[in-house]
């Protein structure tokens, strides 16, 4: 009985692929880097006091992968970035549909105007559940704070807003959307997993609870390789506050190892996972900050390309995708920050007041995409490694899918993500979480509801 069961399951699969249709792809990638004389800040770091960078280590890319199938779209865009305030999502949107209507080119059209309008709504209007923006968390890139028009409290631990380099973002990522969506070919997607120790720890928890799932995507067009996509939990943070050039950190070295390796111009696209908790675990003898970030990379790509060698391909996928609303708790913030979060960021506990009521939102979502065996459930903020286990099983459980990894920092940047326990534990994390004890459950629930609808 066992064997008939497992028999069925593996053939299943294939025979709801063969019903979705063609699944098609395209890809672009735009370099965001800032110039120098922008004068832009790096995130991550309360202590650089919003410092314009200095210089540029390596330079920092968004990508896009756009798939289509029968009458649907959707883009899948990464950035070497810290993380999207509330809002900029929406900006992204409404600069792209605004480029559409305005008879640019449409994605894949061809003609150079919009094709026309379907039940009121222009044809290649771009819609908020088609979208998912996962920035890599990486600390020494653009300032997550210094894209946000809300921002105006000129306090430079937090960061400022800076209105050119707002306006700049914001165009490159509907122009990278917009390029990917010009190019389409029939396409074959796998997705493969395995089990790393020795690459992160948990920060909190004396190593306890640790995301050890290294999962890759591979998507491929008959003229060879065109995308792959990399999900690993870790903090993107060798440098540190003193380190004053732009680079993706390894994540960046990662992309480039494996775009070098696979050849064939392949686009390598790395989101982050259940991060909130985990930090990488330098290589043995790496020597400085950026060497070890950099070694970190490269060995890390010499990991998922042998992975990608053995990751077989299947034509035809099913893509399904889900934007589920998540009405947030009450914002109150956590008695550990004036100690941590305020001491780095140099708030006031009416100042803190202020912020949280103009930059904390009151609502958010989820958006999770399925290809096939795997979904990609956004998380907007950093999920804790407990949670993370916890909403990947969940979300295996309600859709049947194989693989399941979080999306995190998707969209945008609300919180920190902790269980009840570990937020009453106190520390850092704790004290960036601005919805008490309730938020992780809250989110997890949340993500569990609008993935369920993948099946």
């Amino acid at each position: 009985m066992i064997t008939v069961c497992l028999a069925a399951a593996l053939f299943a699969t294939p025979a709801l692929s063969a019903n979705a249709g063609a699944l098609t792809a395209g890809v672009a990638r735009v370099d965001i880097t800032p110039p120098l004389e922008m004068k832009a800040s790096l995130g991550g770091y309360g202590e650089r006091m919003s410092r314009p960078a200095n210089g540029v280590h390596d330079r920092i890319w968004a990508k896009a992968l756009v798939l289509r199938q029968s009458d649907r779209k959707f883009v899948l865009v990464t950035a070497d970035m810290l993380a999207l305030p509330p809002g900029f999502k929406d900006a992204v949107l409404a600069r792209l549909n605004e480029v559409l209507g305005a008879g640019g080119r449409g994605p894949g059209t061809g003609t150079g105007r919009v094709t026309g309008t379907t039940g009121g709504k222009r044809e290649e209007e771009w819609t908020n559940d088609e979208v998912m923006l996962l920035a890599s968390h990486s600390h020494t890139s653009i300032d997550m704070t210094a894209l946000n028009p809300k921002n105006d409290f000129g306090i430079p631990q937090m960061g400022i807003f800076h209105k050119a380099l707002y306006e700049r973002t914001r165009d490159l990522f509907a122009k990278v959307i917009s390029d990917a969506a010009k190019t389409s070919a029939a396409c074959r997607v796998g997705t493969q997993s395995i089990h790393l120790e020795g690459w992160n720890h948990n920060r909190r928890r004396d190593n306890i609870g640790i995301q050890q799932e290294l999962t890759i995507t591979r998507v491929d067009v008959d003229a060879g390789p065109l995308a792959v996509l990399v999900n690993w939990s870790a903090h993107p943070t060798f440098m540190d506050a003193d380190a004053m050039e732009y680079s993706g950190d390894w994540p960046g070295h990662l992309q480039r190892t494996l775009e070098a390796l696979i050849g064939h111009g392949v686009t390598a696209m790395y989101y982050n996972g259940a991060e909130g908790d985990q930090s990488p675990i330098a290589r043995p003898d790496s020597g400085g900050d950026w060497e070890k970030a950099e070694r970190y990379g490269r060995e890390m790509g010499l990991q998922v390309w042998d992975l990608w060698k053995h990751t077989r391909t299947t034509p035809n996928v099913r893509m399904q995708f889900h934007l589920e609303p998540i009405p947030l708790p009450d914002r109150i913030w956590h008695p550990d920050f004036m100690k941590t979060g305020g001491a780095e960021y140099g708030l006031s506990d009416t100042a803190i007041r202020t912020i949280v009521e103009r930059l904390v939102p009151v609502s958010t979502h989820s958006v999770s995409l399925r290809l096939g065996d795997l979904i990609i459930a956004g998380v907007p903020g950093e999920l804790a490694s407990s949670l993370g286990d916890e909403l990947k099983d969940r979300v295996r459980k309600s859709t049947g899918a194989r693989y399941v990894v979080v999306g995190g920092l998707a969209d945008e940047w609300i919180s920190y993500m902790l269980s009840p326990a570990e937020y009453h534990k106190g520390g850092y994390e704790a004290s960036m979480s601005f919805y008490g004890d309730g938020l992780g459950p809250v989110i997890v629930d949340g993500v569990v509801k609008g993935a369920a609808e993948l099946k």
